[in-house]
Parts: C-alpha cells; sequence; structure tokens
C-alpha cells in the first residue's frame, strides 16, 4: 500500500499547485471552455472524479470532468475569493488564505481518494483482496447482533433481510458460513432470513453484510469514504506548501491503523423530498434530532419518527437529493460549534461563518436541543442586567437570569432596545448573542455595522437566520444559538440573548409542521407550539453556585398586529417568560421614545434586580406615571381643570419627557437615578418640557466637572442617606439656579 502513496504524490502535488496559485488562469480558463465541457458532459450518464493531464511548462492545458453545478461553484467561489481579498485586512487575507487552502486540501483529497480507487481496480492488488475475503468475513460473524429495531421489526413481519455483498464471487463455503451464522441469529428470535447474495464491481474489494438496516462493511469504497472524512478534518493553519500538505496527508495515511478494518453503520433509503422536508424509510434505531448524510453530502435533522417512516428537516439545498438516494446515520445528534472562536462573528444556524473572516474554528460542540436547569440547579434573580434605558432600568428591571419578553407592533422600536442593551454590556462582562429569525440581510447588517460602530460587536455573537433562508434553518436558529450560550452559561459567565423574533419563528414550526403532516391547531399552529417555545426559553436560567452561578438573560420578541397582545402566540410566551415590556404605537406616534406602557409592561423580579440607589429614586414613579395617564385621559375632555390636577399633569408631562432617549445612547445606572431624581424631586418644575433634554445633559455635565466626590458616592449604587441627599440637593439647586 505504501507504493501507491508515493505514486500519487506527484498529482496530488499537481492538483494542489493548481488551485492554490492557478486561480485566475483557472477562471478564465473556465469561461472560455464552458461550452465544451457540457456537450462532453451531456454524453455522460455519471462523472465522479476530475481528471487532470500533465502540464506543458508553455501552456497550461486543463481538462475537466465534472458535474455542471460543481463547475460553476468553483469559478464562483474563486471569483468570490479574489474580490474579498482585494478589500481584506491583513489578519482578513490570512483567514481567507486559510479557507482556500482548506478548500485546496478537500478538493486534493477527493482527487486523492479517486486516483486511489482506479489503481486498485488493477493487478496485483485484486488478488490481494480475495486472499483477505476470509479474514473480512470472519471479522463481520463476530460483529452481526440484531438491533432493536431489528427486533421490532420482526414483532410485525416474519422475516428480516440479510443481503451479503462483494466486489468478487465469493467462494461457497464463506457464503454458507455467513449464511448459517444469521440464521442461527434470528432463531434466537423465531424469526427468519432472506438471504441474498450479491455482486457489485464499485465495491472495488471486500465485502459487506446488511442486516435489516445495518451494515456491516469491510469493502474498499468504505475504506475510502473514512479516509476522505479523515483527510478534510486535519485543519488548515495557513502558511501551508503544497509539499507541507502533501507530507501531512502522507504522515495520516502512514499512521493509520494497517489491514481490513470493519464499520458498522446503518443505511435508509430516501421516500420522498420537497420543500425542504424528507421522508425515509429504514434507519429503525435511529433517535430524535440525530443527523443524517444524504448521498449529495447534504445533511439534515431528524425532527419527525413514525412507525413507517421518518421526517428530516434538511440544513442546505434539497434540489440534490433524489428519492430512492441512500442516507446514513452520522451517528452523533445536531450540534454547533461553541467557543470564544464565536464572539465577533456572524454565523448561520448550524455555526458556519457568514462574514466573509473565516471557518469557525471551535473544537468544542454542544448539542442544540440540551434539557433546561431544575430547580434545585437555580438561584433567586438577584443581579441587575442594566439596559442603560431610563424607562426600563428604572420602570421594569431585569435581573440576570430573567426572561423579559419585547413586544409591541413592526416600527415600534424593538430592535432599537435591543441595540442599546447590547452597547450597554460593555466592559460590564456579559456575552451577548443576537438571534435573526426570518429578518432581512439588510437589517442585520446594519445591525452589525452599529454594533461595530459602538464597540459592542467584538462581545457580541450574531446567528442569523435570514427571510431568504429555509424554514428548517429558522426552526434551528434560537436553539443553536442557545446551546453556544449555554456553554458560557455553564462556565460561570453571564450571557444576554436575544430571540428575534419568536413570532417567525412560530411560522417556521408552522410551516414545517404542515409539510410533516402534523395536525394543527389553533391559527393552523401545531399543539406542542407552547412547549416547543417553553422547553427553549426556560434554558434560560440563573445557576446556582455549586453549578458556576453563570447566568443566561434572554430577551424574547414577539410583532403584534395592531397592538394585539390576546392572539395565540403573544399569549403564549407571556405566559412562559417573567414579565413584558409592551412598545406602544401611540406613544411612538406622539413621540414618546422608547415608547414603553407603563400600565401593560411588567417585571415580575421587580425591584430585586435593581440597585439600591435606582430602587430608592424610582419607588413611586410607576404609581406616579400611572396617575398621570389616568388624569391625562380626563383632562382631554374638560376645558378647566383645578390646580393640584394641573401640577400633577406639568409633573407627569416632565417625568415623561425625561424619560425619552435617543438611539444608540445608554446611560449609566448613576446617571439614570440622578437625572429620575432631580425632576421627581421637584427641581425641572421651572424648566419647559421642551428644553427638558438640555437640562438633562446640563446636569449630568456639571456633576461630572465640579462635583465628583458625589459623581463617586452615587456609582456606589447604595442607598441615599440624610447627608448625601443633602448635598445633593444643594448641587441640583445650584445647577438648576444657573439655567
Amino acid at each position: 500500500m505504501h507504493n501507491i502513496f508515493y505514486v500519487l504524490i506527484n498529482f496530488s502535488i499537481l492538483v494542489l499547485i493548481v488551485f492554490l496559485f492557478g486561480r485566475k488562469t483557472i477562471v478564465s480558463m473556465f469561461k472560455s471552455r464552458r461550452e465544451k465541457i457540457y456537450a462532453a458532459l451531456d454524453k455522460t450518464e455519471k462523472v465522479e472524479a476530475m481528471q487532470i493531464p500533465e502540464i506543458d511548462a508553455e501552456k497550461l492545458d486543463i481538462s475537466v470532468e465534472t458535474d455542471r453545478s460543481g463547475l460553476i461553484r468553483i469559478e464562483n467561489e474563486t471569483e468570490e475569493k479574489i474580490n474579498a481579498i482585494r478589500h481584506a485586512t491583513e489578519s482578513e487575507c490570512f483567514e481567507i488564505r486559510r479557507d482556500m487552502i482548506s478548500s485546496a486540501k478537500e478538493y486534493a483529497s477527493v482527487a486523492l481518494c479517486n486516483e486511489i480507487r482506479t489503481l486498485l481496480q488493477i493487478e496485483p492488488y485484486r488478488s490481494e483482496f480475495r486472499k483477505k475475503e476470509p479474514e473480512m468475513a470472519d471479522m463481520i460473524l463476530k460483529k452481526i447482533r440484531l438491533t432493536p429495531g431489528d427486533m421490532a421489526y420482526l414483532k410485525y413481519h416474519d422475516v428480516l433481510y440479510v443481503t451479503l455483498t462483494s466486489a468478487f464471487e465469493l467462494d461457497c463455503e464463506i457464503v454458507s458460513k455467513i449464511r448459517s451464522a444469521a440464521e442461527s441469529l434470528l432463531d434466537t428470535v423465531s424469526g427468519k432470513a432472506s438471504f441474498w447474495v450479491k455482486v457489485d464491481p464499485e465495491l472495488v474489494g471486500g465485502m459487506k453484510l446488511r442486516i435489516g438496516d445495518t451494515i456491516y462493511d469491510c469493502t474498499i469504497t468504505e475504506e475510502l469514504y473514512q479516509l476522505k472524512n479523515m483527510l478534510n478534518k486535519q485543519e488548515a493553519v495557513g502558511n501551508e506548501t503544497p509539499d507541507d500538505i502533501i507530507n501531512g496527508f502522507l504522515d495520516s495515511i502512514n499512521r493509520s491503523h494497517r489491514g481490513v478494518h470493519l464499520y458498522e453503520y446503518q443505511l435508509g433509503r430516501v421516500m420522498t423530498v420537497s420543500d425542504g422536508i424528507c421522508w425515509m424509510d429504514g434507519l429503525a434505531d435511529i433517535m430524535y434530532c440525530e443527523v443524517v448524510e444524504f448521498e449529495c453530502g447534504e445533511r439534515g435533522m431528524v425532527l419527525d419518527i413514525q412507525h413507517d417512516r421518518i421526517g428530516c428537516v434538511i440544513y442546505g439545498s434539497y434540489e440534490h437529493i433524489e428519492s430512492g438516494s441512500r442516507v446514513r446515520r452520522v451517528g452523533r445528534i445536531a450540534s454547533v460549534p461553541v467557543g470564544e472562536k464565536l464572539l465577533g462573528r456572524v454565523v448561520n444556524p448550524i455555526g458556519r461563518a457568514l462574514d466573509g473572516k473565516g471557518k469557525i474554528r471551535s473544537h468544542d460542540y454542544r448539542p442544540i436541543e440540551f434539557h433546561a436547569p431544575s430547580i434545585p440547579e437555580r438561584s433567586s434573580v438577584n443581579r441587575p442586567l442594566q439596559t442603560g434605558i431610563k424607562a426600563v432600568d428604572a420602570l421594569i428591571p431585569i435581573g440576570r437570569g430573567q426572561r423579559e419578553l419585547i413586544i409591541g407592533d413592526r416600527q415600534t422600536g424593538k430592535t432599537s432596545i435591543i441595540i442599546d442593551t447590547i452597547i450597554n454590556q460593555k466592559d460590564k462582562n456579559v456575552i451577548c448573542i443576537y438571534v435573526a429569525i426570518g429578518q432581512k440581510d439588510s437589517s442585520v447588517a446594519d445591525l452589525r455595522s452599529k454594533l461595530e460602530k459602538y464597540g459592542a460587536m467584538e462581545y457580541t455573537t450574531i446567528v442569523c437566520a435570514s427571510a431568504s433562508d429555509s424554514a428548517s434553518l429558522q426552526y434551528v436558529a434560537p436553539f443553536a444559538a442557545t446551546a453556544m450560550g449555554e456553554h458560557f452559561m455553564y462556565s460561570g459567565k453571564d450571557v444576554l440573548i436575544i430571540y428575534d423574533d419568536l413570532s417567525k419563528h412560530a411560522v417556521a414550526y408552522r410551516e414545517l409542521s404542515l409539510l410533516l403532516h402534523r395536525p394543527s391547531g389553533r391559527e393552523a399552529y401545531p399543539g406542542d407550539i407552547f412547549f416547543l417555545h417553553s422547553r427553549l426559553l426556560e434554558r434560560s436560567a440563573q445557576l446556582s453556585d455549586e453549578l458556576g452561578g453563570g447566568s443566561m438573560t434572554a430577551l424574547p420578541v414577539i410583532e403584534t398586529l395592531a397592538g394585539d397582545i390576546s392572539s395565540y402566540i403573544p399569549t403564549n410566551v407571556i405566559s412562559i417568560t417573567d414579565g413584558q415590556i409592551f412598545l406602544d404605537s401611540e406613544l411612538f406616534n406622539e413621540g414618546q421614545r422608547p415608547a414603553v406602557n407603563v400600565g401593560l409592561s411588567v417585571s415580575r423580579v421587580g425591584s430585586a434586580a435593581q440597585t439600591k440607589l435606582m430602587k430608592q429614586v424610582s419607588a413611586s414613579l410607576r404609581m406616579n406615571l400611572a396617575q398621570y395617564r389616568e388624569l391625562l385621559g380626563f383632562a382631554q375632555f374638560g376645558s378647566d381643570v383645578d390646580s393640584q390636577t394641573q401640577k400633577t399633569l406639568d409633573e407627569g408631562a416632565r417625568m415623561m419627557a425625561v424619560l425619552r432617549q435617543g438611539k444608540y445612547a445608554p446611560l449609566d445606572d448613576w446617571k439614570q437615578a440622578l437625572v429620575i431624581y432631580a425632576v421627581s424631586a421637584g427641581f425641572a418644575n421651572n424648566i419647559p418640557i421642551n428644553e427638558i433634554e438640555s437640562f438633562e445633559a446640563l446636569i449630568l455635565d456639571a456633576f461630572e466637572k465640579d462635583y465628583p466626590s458625589l459623581v463617586n458616592e452615587l456609582k456606589k449604587g447604595t442607598k441615599m442617606d440624610d447627608s448625601l441627599k443633602s448635598k445633593l440637593n444643594s448641587a441640583l439647586a445650584a445647577v438648576a439656579g444657573d439655567k
């Protein structure tokens, strides 16, 4: 076998040189020769390999046989990489080069395996494979067993199909031995075997035995499949030469165990595929959320298991998956990469980079579905997660580990609150994850640019399943993002995760459920939509000290229609969460930004998630604002009001004015408390309402310049005593007097 691999060195070097250093030549060549290649393709039913003849030193001429989609993909990827390099920074260029080397290694590994396959079909290797057949048969007989799926099948059927397939016609003695072992195995469960023997030269060498859905494989085809996967797992460093890559391939091959290998796996068959949903039969032992791999290389996740078929959602493109094709169990539950490598990145729901900064090279993975922490594993929510927004931190405080719903009509400022909250976590040791579900790509790009502008992207990960993505990816997105956040939470860190938005996620799940032929319920949503969102949001918690004390705070977003919070999805999520921030379109149109409706908004954690300072200054704020809104509703129907009512209306109008806040300008907790105290204590009574904003800026500027000792006291967040309150009143009187 050593001679084979050394014979292939020149071939592999040629492939790597072409893809690493001859991209521009390839692109121009493809454009001029595409019609010629298409004509050759029309005469070919199936082509599996790329053939490259020897290179003339003065003239590069390549004859490529591949499928049309593959040809266009190679050309487009090459042009995209070249354009990206022109506008990239030095570090981004390094990542792009590393990705290009990784792609070249993948192409080289495929070409290498195809060439090995061709060479192994000639003598003396054919004779060597024939000599190994008794050894292969013994290995298979030691491994065979009945799986739970086989036993379940035999309960409804008397016969289990057993197929022995080999590259060459087997000796009668080997066939008889395997037949006897299979029949004796089935005799233990009172079953019969329908035994079949086949010869398939495509296997190159060796044999495989199929019992039910389980394959016991000792063929060269499977060996090459495993070799290709092993070579593709080698990560590119970024500065390899073609010799380095070839030597790495050879080292991996030489380190691998020599001799006959036996691989056990399960195969199924595609029944139908449409709209991102695939129905399969076989795979009787598969589990919910397990990953499967199709013949074309695409992968999917099992989402429905019935007694006679299995429903699967497809991650990528499903156009290349055909009915009748084989599908293989990967052997793991659907998972995503996690860890520090994802910070500052934009990824899709399965962890692939979307920002052009190279692949996500994380060695840690977590399953997208995971059980929520139990009651003993949690602790009380008592640490504030400050948004920097006065109307929220003072009236509807959010604690670390809480689940607070943001709800309102479209275009009422929901995303603005989210961006301000993420920006305010800078230097607060909070990792942020933003999940865009069904959003426009332009909206996600705009949000990313704002976070980069304010330095918030360095501790933020954006998980994007845009409106152009399939319903499968939109369904997976929040679960995958939660798994990314759980990695940090169980490491003792604080995480903020935003689901924007769960109403679009519910629509995506409704689409999948209808395609999976599940019965629909209210508003055509499946009956388990409540359970879906509850098991998602319950994973956010404040962990106990025994588990590290980490937390994950969830801010799900729900979009309402005409302010109707009593519809199906809003009422579901309201009942799951620990409170809601309701954004009123009428307040928004009146110019109140953020348009928080105090009457309909609530935090079930309450003042436990506030600093003592903020709790003290905002104690009566909610009651005063509620009284103001009620009096305002009566006053608009009358011409005259008494002096006390007018005073309450004036104070309420000033308080509403001080709660207004511009976008992307979150305030520290002590600044919010200072401004709210100044207005509620009456220091702004002589200030016109339209000048409240400038009065606020004057107070903050004056305190930072002239009263640093008071600022230091306020930054502690402790309750104000009489001495501090007296000093504060004196300073505010001086500033208000100057005004």
